[in-house]
C-alpha cells in the first residue's frame, strides 16, 4: 500500500473536557498517514490520480474550526471519518496531539487507525 503522510500539521479548535479549555480555540497538531486507493500516481504522474495532500489540510482546517470535541479520540475519530469518506482512503492513521495542556508534560495525545490495510 502506499502512503502519504503529513506530520506536524497544525489547525484550531474548541476541545476540551473541562470548561476552562472550551473557551478559546486550541491549536492541536496532527499526524496523518492516509492510504492510498491505488497506485497510479505512481505511473501518471498526475494529481487527480492521487489524494491532494492540500485538500486534506484545507478540508480539516475548516471543519475543525466549525466543530467543538470533548475528547481527543472524538477528533480522531472525526478526522478518520473525513480522510476514509471523503477522500476515499482504504485506511489511516490518525494521530492528534495536544501542546502544552498540563503541566510539565509537553505533549499529550491519541492515535488511532481505521479502515484496511493491504
Amino acid at each position: 500500500m502506499d502512503i502519504i503522510f503529513l506530520h506536524g500539521v497544525r489547525a484550531k479548535t474548541l476541545i476540551g473536557w473541562y470548561e476552562w479549555e472550551r473557551v478559546a480555540l486550541q491549536v492541536v497538531e496532527l499526524d496523518l498517514e492516509i492510504g492510498l486507493p491505488s497506485t497510479r500516481a505512481c505511473l501518471s504522474d498526475n494529481l487527480t490520480d492521487t489524494i491532494d495532500y492540500d485538500h486534506v489540510v484545507n478540508t480539516l482546517r475548516a471543519s475543525m474550526a466549525e466543530q467543538h470535541f470533548q475528547l481527543l479520540e472524538a477528533l480522531a475519530e472525526h478526522i478518520a471519518h473525513i480522510l476514509l469518506e471523503d477522500f476515499k482512503a482504504p485506511w489511516v492513521k490518525v494521530s492528534v496531539t495536544k501542546l502544552g495542556i498540563l503541566h510539565e508534560v509537553g505533549r499529550v495525545g491519541v492515535t488511532i487507525e481505521r479502515g484496511q490495510r493491504n
